[in-house]
């Protein structure tokens, strides 16, 4: 079973028989206006459904939520002492959230009667989604009682300035400079960079137009080394005469003037990465490392929230945490003033 990529989006190829089913789902979702992102990654969670059931020799019509819970075993959960990796608790759950909307659109069309897919609810056991397709999706973060494995809550993860250093030092154009740079000073996701128009940057007010997830549209004031290395890329770089409306575009070979692609950009850092040694450098991490940022120098919640394009106030207030110096400086503060006290 192999994901392929198609004039609507994506689509699932092999012998699966659920593959018909699956691919009028992910057509559906393109329709519905969902990015060609998240059919992708809808299409890989299905993909990764469809080997569980062929390892088997199961039929689609075979899934329960005993199964269902045998595909979560057999992804295997990461864990610290695992003797083999597994995948992520937040991987395991975001394919179970992908496979109960592909079942809730077999039930709205008629195909099953009902939807396998367990979704549990704190202190009301196990019960079926009530809130329609892609319900999941609506507005804020799923409470975590919806998860059907317990998943850690993390601080996003920053990176240090020698690793940043390292990394932008080994990049040679100026268009990989302002790319970077505009996860590190703008906060942009990898997809908001290679969606980004000519006509989304405003040079005068250094300040880009950004549509990120669910096409919501924010506008994010950059500092200006960004737009020093966009204005060179432009200037220098850039093929002209090109129609293409996105900003960044490929330089060379024969794509040269599309797009840069998803592929491309993971290329290009793993390429640096390993010319530079900073092995942490990944695009979001950029984006976690400018939240951090702005939030340890005391922006205002509702602003960060805005500048990143947060969904939810929880996800932006995950950025507000005590350094492990300042938590130390106000123990040994509280304690000297408890001693003073006892004397």
């Amino acid at each position: 079973m192999r994901v392929q990529q198609a004039d609507i989006g994506y689509r699932l190829e092999g012998t699966w028989d659920g593959q018909d089913a699956a691919n009028a789902f992910l057509a559906h979702l393109a329709g519905r206006g969902f990015s060609v992102a998240t059919v992708r990654a809808y299409a890989f969670d299905l993909a990764n459904l469809a080997r569980f059931l062929a390892e088997r020799d199961l039929a689609l019509s075979a899934v329960g939520a005993a199964l269902v819970f045998d595909w979560i075993d057999w992804q295997g959960v990461a864990r610290a002492g695992r003797s083999r990796p597994g995948s992520a608790a937040s991987t395991v759950n975001r394919r179970v959230a992908a496979v109960r909307a592909f079942f809730e659109y077999l039930v709205m069309t008629g195909i099953r009667g009902g939807n396998p897919v367990p979704s549990p609810r704190r202190g009301q056991g196990l019960r079926h989604s009530e809130r329609g397709l892609l319900g999941h999706l609506g507005p804020g973060r799923a409470r975590a009682g919806g998860r059907l494995v317990r998943q850690p809550q993390l601080l996003p993860e920053s990176l240090p300035v020698n690793d940043i250093e390292a990394f932008i030092a080994t990049l040679g154009t100026h268009r990989d400079r302002a790319m970077v740079l505009a996860m590190l000073l703008g906060g942009l996701r990898s997809a908001e960079v290679r969606g980004l128009l000519l006509a989304d940057a405003d040079m005068g007010r250094r300040r880009l137009r950004v549509i990120g997830k669910g096409g919501k549209e924010r506008h994010v004031p950059v500092d200006t080394a960004f737009f020093t290395e966009l204005a060179a890329y432009l200037r220098w770089e850039r093929p002209s005469g090109l129609a293409t409306p996105q900003c960044f575009v490929v330089l060379r070979g024969p794509t040269t003037g599309a797009p840069v692609s998803e592929a491309g950009l993971r290329s290009l850092f793993r390429r640096h990465r390993e010319l530079s040694g900073a092995t942490r450098v990944r695009p979001h991490r950029l984006r976690h490392t400018y939240g951090t940022e702005l939030a340890s120098a005391g922006i205002d919640l509702l602003a960060l929230r805005a500048l990143m394009g947060h969904a939810s106030p929880e996800t932006t207030a995950r950025y507000v945490h005590l350094s492990i110096e300042h938590l130390a400086a106000e123990y040994g503060a509280a304690r000297a003033t408890l001693a003073g006290a006892l004397q």
